[in-house]
């Protein structure tokens, strides 16, 4: 093999003579290690108890979060789990795939996805006392997505957009740009050709996510359910009035609404806001509340509509009016500025990137046969988000807190070192010339000085 080295070409001879301490994926062991600070191991430990068949076989806790470290640094299936077997220096003793197996079915078959779920919620707690709360108002997005089944597989179904495979239901905790991506709460697995706006699967989803929130941060504080128009039904918005959650949800643009739009004086509408906060060039806002007839929905709610000129090259549909697009969302949103309150439910669009997150950390293959076990996988994966952004949160700062799977892992999660030992003391030594070196160690020494759970 020949590289490029000072302008000259060099050659590279390869053996497999080298020492026994060098370690791949040293960044992955930050993962690890931030699920034991938040006390999420202990947590799952706890809540699989039942499930140890002696005390010398595997912690089937700790089996489990090393699968959602294994998913966070880009495994995608049980067989990737030799990715931290293979380091045991780094990670310990790590299960077999066989074993990894049979702890995911034992969940499956004994029931415990709410033991789990009960787990991350304690382990959230803590981080949030750690400092892992995000900023500003407490919004849950939910959103569904599609994920293709190669094969049959127990409970998949046709998709409305004629594939084949799953339409899991999901809700994450939003976070403001310059944060690190999404806190994800709770998912649902269903089959694909499940309903879009079932609002038994939506009031399930964010009756899990509000049990992931701390309980006295539910009971003090604002929150509000965010969702396009899947989420517009009256069962789903009489829970939120239920349980004083506020609602803003995407509104179907029917012929009502359409004629009290084209019907508003120009004098009517105000430049929308953009990403920043400044007014748009392109797009206006307007209320349509006293226009139309909104009892039959919770009391207060309002109808805000906008409109903009496509991109060009967009193709028009032959029910939009003097090359305007229109949409418009319902909400119970007090306040009278509707362009910083339209502005907010725009912002909802990036819970499609915390999903593109999911599928980056295992979401996107499903890869057993019964549907109970896949559901754990999904919940895996969630827990793989949760220990992403309890690691950006608490121990990264500047673009590595904000960055996406895929970067992490090339800059911090996949970088090699060696282990140094003496005096029953272990020194991983990263490469001095690495861009990233310097950060990845100031992240393990924030992670030591957060205090043990």
């Amino acid at each position: 093999m020949r590289v490029q080295r000072d302008g000259r070409q060099v050659t590279v001879t390869v053996t497999a003579d080298g020492d026994d301490q060098t370690v791949n994926h040293a960044g992955a062991a930050l993962l690890a290690e931030a699920g034991d600070r938040v006390g999420l191991t202990r947590a799952l430990s706890d809540a699989l108890a039942g499930l140890r068949e002696r005390r010398a076989g595997h912690d089937p806790g700790r089996v489990v979060r090393d699968l959602a470290v294994m998913l966070a640094d880009g495994g995608d299936a049980l067989c990737d789990l030799r990715t931290l077997r293979d380091q045991p220096a780094l990670f310990g003793r790590v299960a077999s795939d066989s074993t990894a197996w049979r702890v995911i079915d034992d969940i499956a078959e004994v029931g415990l996805l709410d033991a789990i779920r009960a787990a991350r919620a304690t382990a959230r707690e803590r981080a949030f006392e750690l400092g892992a709360r995000p900023a500003g108002p407490l919004i849950i997005d939910i959103d569904a997505t599609l994920i293709t089944a190669h094969s049959e597989k127990d409970g998949t179904g046709g998709t409305y957009k004629g594939g084949f495979g799953f339409y899991p239901l999901l809700a994450y905790l939003d976070c403001p740009d310059g944060e690190a991506g999404g806190m994800p709460l709770a998912g649902r697995l269903r089959p694909g050709n499940a309903g879009s706006n079932d609002a038994r699967d939506h009031i399930a989803v964010l009756a899990d996510a509000l049990e992931q929130l701390p309980r006295d941060l539910a009971a003090t504080e604002t929150i509000v359910m965010r969702t396009d128009s899947a989420g517009l039904t009256h069962e789903l918005l009489d829970f939120c009035r239920d349980g004083r959650i506020g609602f803003s949800v995407g509104f179907d643009l029917t012929e009502p609404v359409r004629a009290a739009t084209l019907a508003l004086p120009e004098t009517a509408w105000t430049a929308a806001l953009d990403a920043d906060g400044e007014p748009r060039e392109n797009g206006q806002v307007a209320e349509l509340t006293n226009q139309l007839d909104l009892s039959g929905w919770p009391a207060g709610a309002r109808v805000i509509v906008r409109r903009e000129r496509p991109h060009p090259g967009a193709q028009l549909s032959f029910t939009d009016h003097d090359g305007h697009r229109f949409q418009a969302i319902l909400t119970d949103q007090p306040g009278s500025d509707i362009a910083t309150l339209e502005r907010r439910h725009r912002a909802r669009a990036r819970v499609e990137d915390r999903i593109r997150a999911a599928k980056d950390c295992g979401l996107a293959n499903l890869p057993f046969r019964d549907f109970d076990a896949n559901a754990v996988w999904l919940e895996l994966a969630l827990t793989a988000q949760d220990i992403l952004y309890w690691t950006q949160t608490l121990c990264l700062t500047g673009e590595l807190a904000r960055s996406e799977p895929k970067r992490l892992r090339y800059r911090l999660l996949h970088t090699a070192g060696r282990l140094a030992f003496h005096a029953r003391q272990a020194v991983l030594r990263l490469p001095r010339a690495w861009p990233w070196a310097g950060e990845l160690a100031a992240a393990f020494a924030r992670l030591a000085a957060l205090p043990a759970p």
